[in-house]
């Protein structure tokens, strides 16, 4: 996550608008892990349409 605020400008466009919003450094930073956890979980789950669902259960 920090090198992605260190290179990606769409990243630090995203800390520096919760920031302007009021946000400490720390409290962007966490808004920052929740943005990057569910666009993350958007690809895996699109990764997955169509493929064959595992179940867990034994």
């Amino acid at each position: 996550m920090l090198a992605r605020l260190r290179w990606d400008s769409r990243t630090r466009g995203y800390i520096d608008r919760r920031i302007a919003e009021g946000k400490t450094r720390r409290e962007a930073l966490r808004c920052l892990k929740r943005y990057v956890a569910r666009e993350i979980h958007r690809l895996i789950a699109s990764s997955n349409t169509g493929s064959e669902t595992h179940s867990l259960a034994a």
